[in-house]
């Protein structure tokens, strides 16, 4: 049985690039760092994280909900009658 083999991966030219300088910063390169990953995975039985949805603050989720109300119609979506009223309405927002 071979003593190594290849796994060729591709790759965003950034992420590899993050990846590098991050995993330089523990000593060790990108190759160690997917054998860690593989490893680790064959041990749990599957990934070795917990895999969620991204979580965004509560502000950008009330706007998420909002933008969802609007677009299923459950909220009125609200509308101006010239971008001078918009902008009038944003500037006493604050």
């Amino acid at each position: 049985m071979a003593k190594t083999a290849n796994l060729n991966i591709r790759i965003d030219p950034e992420t590899k690039t993050g990846a590098e300088q991050l995993f330089a910063n523990f000593g060790i390169t990108v190759t160690d760092a997917v054998n860690i990953f593989l490893r680790q995975s064959l041990m749990v039985g599957g990934l070795p994280f917990e895999m969620r949805q991204p979580r965004f603050n509560r502000e950008t989720e009330a706007a998420m909900r909002e933008a969802r109300d609007i677009a299923s119609g459950v909220v009125a979506a609200k509308s101006y009658s010239s971008a001078k009223e918009l902008f009038a309405e944003l500037d006493g927002e604050c």
